[in-house]
């Protein structure tokens, strides 16, 4: 691979864009990322060990699958592609701007992988589908997971995922390979959440931000769609319901490696409007040369208050409860019981028809909110 550096490049956009020289990953990182990388990189030769236990990752024939049977991205190819890709570069002052690919595929999507060195590699559905605004924010998206170190793992979850495909057919044989999968997939929703907001630095538009996350959902009809209105859809996704619907959105989420696009557009746009953001935007934010005394304690204690204010103020139906127990609710079976179905009072299990053979069944009434039918086991699970 050819190295190429950005020193000799300048802004490539027409409109003046801040560059942050020196920035730290951990500027834009969500608080769950951050922790779970920070204690990761404190491992001393944690990714080594991994790498080696991992010896059968092809990287050498992904590299030179892309060579072959893709387009690569430079001044005579895509080279609207190949003058983002270095101003991102050059906007978040990574030394060395990784190679780029498009592929032919109809789905829009864009990936940042490579275990040495990153790859970033967007289809030609994504290209056709976005303007050269949301593009940019696409490309500075994937130029976030670079410098975060993401390509790592989501290279060994791609490989993870394909292992488990093949080894279905072994008991107990796949579930140790999920477990690992599903823990990757977690971490690796929230790492969306950071390059999402590495996007909008890149970019620094939030509307065409918002665009491109409506366009990934829809489709290229902007004239039919309205930010206002598919904000509102996260809201109403957030709110929406009952316990069983809270279960049945976790059982949703669970096999994806990408949070849901209302979410991400909402969880960016909140970002946006923080003190957090606009001190970054005024200059003012982590640098690179302090990574190595960031401490592992503060990155947790930092994500268990992000945690905590997320129960506090979410408007789920089950964060609400999370919260309720922690607060010292009593009756907690009745109130599980009243929020799956949706009743009001802690007494209304008692005094209908129905229930009077639990009337009469004395000590054992107290296990009916408790029992399967609560879907206690899903929900923990």
């Amino acid at each position: 691979m050819t190295e190429r550096s950005h020193e000799s490049h300048e802004n490539v956009p027409s409109r003046q864009r801040r560059r942050f020289t020196g920035i730290s990953s951990r500027a834009y990182e969500h608080p769950a990322d951050r922790s779970a990388l920070v204690a990761l990189r404190k491992l001393s030769g944690f990714d080594t060990v991994f790498k080696t236990l991992s010896g059968l990752l092809p990287e050498r024939s992904l590299r030179l699958l892309f060579l072959s049977d893709s387009v690569r991205v430079s001044d005579a190819q895509f080279a609207h592609l190949n003058d983002m890709l270095r101003d991102a570069c050059y906007i978040l002052d990574l030394e060395k701007v990784p190679p780029m690919y498009v592929n032919q595929d109809p789905q829009p999507n864009a990936m940042c992988i490579g275990l040495d060195e990153p790859i970033i590699v967007v289809t030609t559905g994504l290209v056709e589908l976005l303007d050269e605004e949301e593009m940019r924010a696409v490309v500075g998206h994937e130029v976030g997971h670079a410098l975060s170190g993401h390509a790592v793992y989501r290279t060994i979850l791609l490989f993870l995922t394909n292992i488990a495909l093949k080894v279905a057919w072994i008991p107990l044989g796949n579930v140790a390979i999920m477990a690992i999968v599903t823990a990757l997939r977690e971490w690796f929703r929230k790492s969306e959440l950071s390059a999402d907001r590495a996007g909008l630095l890149v970019g620094q538009d939030l509307q065409a931000s918002m665009r491109g996350l409506m366009k990934i959902a829809g489709g290229n009809h902007l004239h039919e769609m309205n930010v206002d209105a598919f904000l509102a859809q996260a809201d109403e996704y957030e709110k929406g319901g009952d316990l069983r619907d809270s279960v049945l959105k976790i059982l949703n989420l669970l096999p994806r490696s990408h949070p849901f696009t209302t979410v991400r557009a909402a969880e960016l746009k909140k970002w946006s409007e923080t003190r957090d953001y606009q001190r970054i935007m005024d200059g003012h934010y982590p640098r690179r040369d302090e990574d190595k005394d960031t401490s592992v304690t503060d990155s947790f204690r930092e994500s268990a208050a992000h945690y905590a204010d997320t129960v506090r103020t979410s408007k789920d139906p089950l964060m609400k409860l999370v919260g309720d127990i922690a607060g010292g609710a009593g009756d907690l079976g009745g109130k599980l019981r009243d929020k799956f179905t949706g009743q009001g009072g802690g007494s209304a299990g008692k005094g209908g028809a129905t229930d009077g053979s639990a009337d009469s069944a004395g000590p054992e009434e107290p296990r009916n909110p408790d029992g399967p039918g609560t879907g206690s086991g899903p929900a923990g699970s």
